[in-house]
C-alpha cells in the first residue's frame, strides 16, 4: 500500500468522526468531497459504491476512491479508501470506473487514470488511461502491467485527453467496455467500445454511439445495458443546449433507447432527459442479484457545487435515492428503490380532501418522509389552473413543487430554500396527463434532498435544499377547485 493511500486511509478515519449530522438513507462522502459514483456492484453478497472522493476538503480536488458497503442500498458503511493517484499514469487523480467479479473471485476495479501536466504557455496537456486493480473488497493492487488501454487503441480522430470512465461487462462469454470520448477535430462526443477475454488484453470494437452535433460535446460516464427487451445507452454530456423541456442542465444527462445486435450494433430509437431537476448527474447502474436494473446517480450539478458555501461543512456531496428502471412505450421510468418501503412508519391518509385555497392536513409534515399526492379535477368541465406542494416550510423558508394545468408544466422551485448564493433555483418539465387534469407525485425527502416522481416515475426532479432541519411544515395550495389525496410516511 502506497503512503499516500494510507494517510488518506488515517485522515478519513479520524475526521469521519467529527461528523454529526448525515441524511438519513443516502449515501455521502465520508469526509471531504464526493462527486460520481464508481464501481457500483454486487460483491461477496453485499452492494458496494466507490465514489470520486477528495477527503481533504469539500471541494473537488486530486480523485480518490472512497468506498462503502450495504445490504439494502440505503444504509451505507463506510470502509478505507480503495484507490489513491499514487501511480505515475493516475498521479492527478484516479478517474470514475466500475468494478466486476472475476472467475477467480477477486473484484476488479477499472477506471481513468489521469494525467494533468501545465504547459509553458498556461495550457493544460492531459493524458488519459484504463486501468486494472484486484481486490477482496477492501484493499487493492494495482496491475503491474497498467495501463491496459491507452492512446494506442484509440479510433482514429479520438481525443487521447479526453478518453475516460470506464463501464465493463459480460456479452455473450466476453468482456466489453464502453468509454466516454470526443474526437478531437470538433470535440463532438461519441461512446466507443472494446472488448477483452481475460480484462487485460483489450482491442477497439466499435464506435457504439457518434453524437454527430446533436447533445453537447464531450461525453463521459456512459453505461450500456439490456432492459425489458430494448438496450438502453446512458451518458452525461458536457456543454448542452437545450431543446424545449429537455436537456436544460448543460452539464447533463441523456438516455438513448433501441435495439442491437449480437455484436452490440446499437440502433438509436429514442432519446429523453434521465432527470429533470437541478442536482443529478454521472448516473451509473447494476443489475441485482433478483434481477432488476437500479440506478444510482452523483445528487449534485457541476455548475451548483461551485457556489455552495462549504465553510461550515466538514463533508459535502451525497447520492441519489437507488432507482429501479422500467420501459414503458419507449420511455425510461424510474421508481425508488422497493426496499425503502421497509423504511416507512406511521402511516397518514387523507381521501378526496377538496382544495381552493391553501391547506395544510392533520401529520402531515416532516423533513424524512415519503408522500405521495394525487390531484383530479372536481369536475371535467371546470379544471383546476395550478396545484402546489410546499415543502421544507416554516415562516422563512419553502421549496415548491407545482403543477401548471393549462400548460402541463411540473416546476420545483427552491428560491425561497435559504440558499445564500446565486445558482440556479428552477426547473421545468413537460408532463402531460394520462387523463386531463390527473396529476400524481411521489415525493421523497431526506433532510436537505427531495426528490419527486411524477405521474408513476415518467419523470424524475431532483433538488438539494439549504434549509434548516427543524424547517418541517407541508401544505398544499390549489388555484381553482380540485380533489386530493394524500399518503405519508416517516422514514427511519
Amino acid at each position: 500500500m502506497s503512503y499516500i493511500l494510507r494517510d488518506a486511509r488515517k485522515y478519513e478515519e479520524i475526521n469521519s468522526r467529527l461528523i454529526a449530522q448525515r441524511p438519513g438513507f443516502h449515501l455521502s462522502a465520508r469526509v471531504g468531497w464526493m462527486n460520481d459514483p464508481n464501481g457500483f456492484s454486487w460483491y461477496k453478497g453485499r452492494y458496494h459504491m466507490f465514489y470520486q472522493y477528495y477527503p481533504y476538503q469539500t471541494e473537488w480536488g486530486p480523485c480518490y476512491w472512497g468506498h462503502a458497503v450495504s445490504d439494502d442500498l440505503l444504509h451505507w458503511e463506510y470502509l478505507p479508501a480503495a484507490l489513491a493517484p499514487d501511480q505515475l499514469y493516475d498521479r492527478t487523480g484516479a478517474f470514475s470506473g466500475c468494478a466486476v467479479t472475476m472467475e477467480d473471485g477477486r473484484q476488479a476495479l477499472i477506471y481513468t487514470g489521469n494525467v494533468d501536466v501545465e504547459m509553458p504557455d498556461g495550457s493544460c496537456l492531459r493524458e488519459q488511461t484504463q486501468n486494472i486493480a484486484f481486490g477482496d473488497g477492501i484493499d487493492y493492487v494495482k496491475y503491474e502491467g497498467n495501463p491496459i488501454m491507452d492512446k494506442a487503441l484509440l479510433p482514429k480522430k479520438a481525443s487521447t485527453m479526453d478518453f475516460r470512465d470506464p463501464k465493463v461487462f459480460r456479452h455473450n462469454g466476453h468482456w466489453y467496455c464502453v468509454t466516454g470520448s470526443q474526437k478531437s477535430c470538433d470535440h463532438d462526443g461519441q461512446l466507443l467500445l472494446f472488448r477483452s477475454e481475460d480484462l487485460i488484453n483489450w482491442q477497439f470494437d466499435h464506435i457504439l454511439v457518434e453524437n454527430k452535433g446533436r447533445f453537447g460535446l464531450m461525453w463521459e460516464c456512459p453505461d450500456f445495458f439490456e432492459l425489458d427487451g430494448k438496450y438502453v445507452a446512458i451518458t452525461s454530456p458536457q456543454d448542452m443546449l437545450p431543446r424545449g423541456f429537455e436537456y436544460h442542465n448543460g452539464d447533463g444527462t441523456l438516455c438513448l433507447i433501441g435495439s442491437a445486435d449480437e455484436n452490440l450494433n446499437f440502433t438509436e430509437e429514442h432519446d429523453q432527459a434521465i432527470d429533470y431537476g437541478i442536482d443529478f448527474y454521472a448516473p451509473q447502474t447494476i443489475l441485482t442479484p433478483d434481477g432488476r436494473r437500479v440506478m444510482i446517480g452523483w445528487m449534485q450539478n457541476w455548475d451548483t457545487s461551485r457556489a455552495v458555501d462549504r465553510r461550515m461543512d466538514r463533508w459535502i456531496g451525497q447520492m441519489t435515492l437507488p432507482r429501479e428502471l422500467h420501459l414503458i412505450n419507449n420511455r425510461l421510468y424510474e421508481t425508488p428503490v422497493r426496499e425503502l418501503e421497509n423504511l416507512r412508519r406511521n402511516k397518514v391518509e387523507h381521501h378526496g380532501i377538496l382544495i381552493d385555497d391553501e391547506i395544510e392536513l392533520p401529520d402531515i409534515s416532516g423533513r424524512r418522509v415519503d408522500l405521495t399526492v394525487r390531484v383530479r379535477p372536481v369536475e371535467a368541465e371546470n379544471l383546476y389552473r395550478k396545484f402546489a406542494i410546499h415543502f421544507a416550510e416554516d415562516a422563512d423558508f419553502h421549496t415548491t413543487l407545482s403543477f401548471h394545468l393549462e400548460e402541463e408544466i411540473t416546476k420545483i422551485d427552491r428560491k425561497h430554500s435559504g440558499s445564500r448564493r446565486a445558482i440556479i433555483h428552477q426547473r421545468r418539465a413537460l408532463t402531460p396527463c394520462a387523463k386531463p387534469g390527473e396529476w400524481s407525485v411521489r415525493l421523497i425527502l431526506d433532510d436537505n434532498s427531495a426528490e419527486a416522481f411524477i405521474n408513476n416515475g415518467e419523470y424524475v426532479m431532483t433538488v438539494l435544499i439549504y434549509t434548516r432541519i427543524s424547517a418541517d411544515q407541508i401544505s398544499f395550495v390549489c388555484q381553482g377547485k380540485a380533489i386530493m389525496d394524500v399518503e405519508k410516511y416517516d422514514l427511519q
